[in-house]
C-alpha cells in the first residue's frame, strides 16, 4: 500500500534492524486518514471471508481494527495484555514482547469470542509472531474460527511471516520490509 510505505520512508525511525520506530502516525500519534484507508484496504482483500468480528491485541492495533469494524459493520474486540480484576472469565495466553523484553498474560472475556465467530485478526505490526501466536492460542481456546490475518507492517525477514502461512491462513500485509538498517528500509514490492 503505497500511502502507508510512503509515510514509513518519510516519517520511520529504525532504531535498529529489529525496531521500526512509526510513532508519528500509528503507535502514538494517530494519522486517521491514514488509517481510513488502511480500513479500506483490508476490506476489499477480506470482505467475501464472511468476517463476524475483529480482532486485535492492545493498543497500536486498536486504531486500525476499530476502522475495519466500521467497513465490515462488526464488533472490534481487543486482547488485553493483562487479566484486569473485571473480568473474572477469560481466554488467556502468555506472550513475550520483544520490544518490551517480557512476558505478559493476554486476556479476552469469555462473552465475545464463541464457536459462531469468523475472525479476521488486525495489528500493526508482525516481527517474529509472538503476538500473534498468544491471539491464536486465545481463537483456539474459543473455539473461533480465525480465518484471516492483516498487518499493517511485516518485518518479513523474521518468523511471523512464514509461521501464519504456514498455518494456512489468508493473509495480507499493507507493507512488507525485507531488510532495513538506520540508513535505509528495504521493501518487498
Amino acid at each position: 500500500m503505497d500511502a502507508l510505505i510512503n509515510k514509513i520512508k518519510n516519517e520511520g525511525i529504525v532504531i535498529n534492524e529489529n525496531i521500526l520506530k512509526v510513532d508519528s502516525f500509528l503507535n502514538h500519534q494517530i494519522d486517521a486518514n491514514l488509517m481510513e484507508e488502511v480500513a479500506e484496504e483490508f476490506y476489499n482483500y477480506f470482505k467475501n471471508d464472511n468476517i463476524t468480528k475483529i480482532l486485535t491485541i492492545e493498543s497500536s492495533g486498536i486504531a486500525p481494527a476499530v476502522l475495519c469494524g466500521l467497513k465490515f459493520n462488526v464488533p472490534v474486540v481487543f486482547v488485553k495484555k493483562s487479566v484486569p480484576s473485571t473480568i473474572t472469565n477469560a481466554y488467556q495466553a502468555t506472550v513475550h514482547s520483544y520490544t518490551k523484553n517480557k512476558s505478559y498474560t493476554a486476556s479476552v472475556d469469555k462473552r465475545f469470542l464463541n464457536d459462531e465467530d469468523n475472525i479476521l485478526f488486525i495489528d500493526d505490526f508482525l516481527a517474529n509472531g509472538e503476538a500473534f501466536r498468544g491471539v491464536e492460542s486465545i481463537v483456539q481456546q474459543s473455539k473461533a474460527n480465525l480465518c484471516a490475518v492483516g498487518i499493517l507492517i511485516e518485518k518479513a525477514y523474521q518468523d511471523g511471516h512464514a509461521y501464519i502461512i504456514n498455518q494456512g491462513y489468508k493473509f495480507k500485509a499493507l507493507a512488507s520490509i525485507e531488510s532495513m538498517n538506520e540508513n535505509q528500509i528495504n521493501f518487498i514490492k
